[in-house]
């Protein structure tokens, strides 16, 4: 989600997110971006469009605020999205601080068939524990720790460390801020499943989604 004003630069996540959940309205926020996210997945996959899972970031403030799951299972109902193609990426950081709000609302969301990814992992908590408690399908190894590969030893350390532990459980792990191909050669060469960045594609409108597919696959 990017907002784009005429004559201004556009603004991101990162400065309006903040403001909309101390505001209450990130709320209906991720009500759209849900809503719109399954309806577009299902309206790929009717024209043979295969694009595995579509991912949808979910702010812990939401899940507090109630409904969630009633918002999640109608997006779902509405379009006709399978549960399992859709993951529901929270922060580390969000997950650990809210804890006790949130696991119930996870616990059932697993019910559902919906998939759980950690976002930014490596900057929270780093409390191993919940990869088992929450039965996590993704770590999503945060672009600090991506963005001086291969040259900076301790963050090499770190990311296959955390590339092994994954593999380890059974957990997928996605590369996010990749931009060049001596990172991807090193995340490739250490058994990282997914890479995330510009190296791979910017931001594109869903319009030129299904040609940038059909050259990938």
């Amino acid at each position: 989600v990017r907002l784009n004003q005429p004559g201004l630069p556009p603004i991101g996540p990162a400065e309006f997110i903040p403001l909309m959940e101390d505001s209450g309205l990130i709320v209906e926020l991720g009500a759209w971006v849900t809503r719109e996210a399954c309806r577009q997945a299902r309206a790929w996959l009717d024209e043979g469009l295969d694009c595995g899972r579509i991912a949808v970031n979910l702010s812990a403030a939401e899940m507090r605020r109630g409904q969630t799951l009633a918002r999640l299972s109608q997006a779902l109902d509405d379009s006709g999205l399978p549960a399992a193609r859709l993951e529901l990426e929270i922060t580390e950081s969000g997950l650990m601080e809210h804890i006790d709000a949130v696991e119930p609302v996870l616990r059932q969301m697993r019910e559902m068939g919906v998939r759980l990814a950690i976002d930014d992992f490596g900057t929270g908590y780093s409390s191993l524990g919940y990869l088992k408690r929450f039965q996590v399908e993704t770590l999503k190894i945060d672009q600090s720790f991506i963005k001086r590969l291969p040259d900076d030893s301790d963050d090499a350390a770190i990311v296959s460390a955390v590339i092994q532990m994954a593999r380890a459980l059974g957990i997928n792990t996605v590369a996010e801020g990749v931009e060049t191909e001596e990172q991807a050669i090193f995340l490739a060469s250490h058994g990282c499943d997914v890479l995330q960045g510009y190296l791979v594609s910017r931001p594109l409108p869903r319009e030129d989604l299904p040609a940038f597919v059909n050259r990938a696959s």
